[in-house]
Formats: C-alpha cells, sequence, structure tokens
C-alpha cells in the first residue's frame, strides 16, 4: 500500500499548496458552509463501503472543470480571474480512469491560492482498498447517508473549513470524489 505521501503526492504538490491556501484566502469563497465538524478516527469496516461487487459508475455526460461544479460557480470563479488546470484523478501514481482533477485559481499570479475539485468512477472493491489505505496513515473515515467520507487528521490539515475539515474523500456506490476540503465536496455534481 502506498503511504498518504504518496496519495497526495499524485494530486501535485501543487494540491497541497492549494489545500494550505484556502484556510488562508481572503474575499467570498464559492465553497458553502455545512454544520457538521471532523469526527473521532474509525477504523475502516470489516465490510467493503461501498459494496465490493459495485462496478464503477460512468458519469453521465461528459467531465471537465467546466461541467464538474455548478454554472454559476464556475461563473463566480471566472468573475474573479480564476480558470482551471485539470489533470488525472490518481490516488498515489496511479490516474484513475476516466477520473479529474480541477485546480482553480487565479494563472496571472503566482500563489498558492485555490481550490480542488476532483471527480472518478471507482469499483466497490478498489473503493474499501482506498478507504483502509487511507485510514491506516491516519486518515479519518466517517460514515453517512451520502457515502463515506475519509478527511486528513484536522491536527496535520493543511487548510480547513469553517467546520474543521480540511482535504477530504467522499466515496459513494461506484465513484469517489475530492475537495480541498469538505465544503467543497457539496459542489461535485458529475450528473449536472
Amino acid at each position: 500500500m502506498r503511504s498518504a505521501t504518496r496519495v497526495l503526492a499524485a494530486l501535485g504538490m501543487t494540491v497541497v499548496a492549494l489545500a494550505g491556501a484556502t484556510a488562508c484566502s481572503s474575499g467570498h469563497s464559492p465553497v458553502p458552509a455545512t454544520s457538521s465538524s471532523p469526527g473521532t478516527r474509525v477504523t475502516a469496516s470489516p465490510t467493503p463501503s461501498p459494496d465490493a461487487t459495485d462496478a464503477p459508475a460512468a458519469s453521465p455526460r461528459p467531465l471537465d472543470c467546466e461541467t464538474l461544479i455548478p454554472a454559476d460557480t464556475v461563473a463566480a470563479l471566472h468573475k474573479q480571474g480564476w480558470s482551471a488546470a485539470q489533470r488525472d484523478f490518481a490516488f498515489g501514481p496511479d490516474p484513475v480512469p476516466s477520473g479529474i482533477a480541477c485546480l482553480w485559481a487565479d494563472p496571472t499570479t503566482a500563489s498558492d491560492h485555490g481550490l480542488l475539485y476532483g471527480w472518478a468512477p471507482i469499483s466497490g472493491v478498489d473503493a474499501a482498498a482506498r478507504e483502509a489505505e487511507l485510514v491506516s496513515e491516519g486518515w479519518i473515515r466517517e460514515d453517512s447517508d451520502r457515502g463515506v467520507y475519509i478527511t486528513a487528521d484536522p491536527r496535520t490539515a493543511l487548510s480547513k473549513d469553517a467546520d474543521g475539515y480540511g482535504m477530504t474523500y467522499l466515496f459513494g456506490r461506484g465513484w469517489v470524489s475530492v475537495s480541498d476540503t469538505k465544503q467543497g465536496l457539496i459542489l461535485i455534481d458529475p450528473k449536472g
């Protein structure tokens, strides 16, 4: 299994820098607030979640950085002068087929201020393995009605949302999404 460092490295040092900048940003962020707080460390369940027989979900439409999040959020980011750099969604050095990761930032300014949104189809077996890998490296698991959240330990998170969550993955049935904060996951909608 790859270490958490390798998991973050695949998203690139840019993601780490962007995640660190999110907490220090000024102005309004287009990310809505939620009303939960980081949970306690929970070990991975013995039964894979989502079900190990799940096949990866197919996006119902072609995805790119302009369609992964709501059009009004894209417009607000463009109004700020930001644009997106699209990359492969990856755990460690291994890209997830048909997945994307979008790094939104101001391309004219050398800055570590930005946002991350990503989505990928993933099988239940691979999801369970990735969840267990992250938890074994100190990430925190929380089960919910939406799926399984795996978030960076708040004591080591580079940036945090208003509820104390840093970089977070959300594993659903046949898919996984990621954002630099848990609040950012609310915006990711591959169905449009």
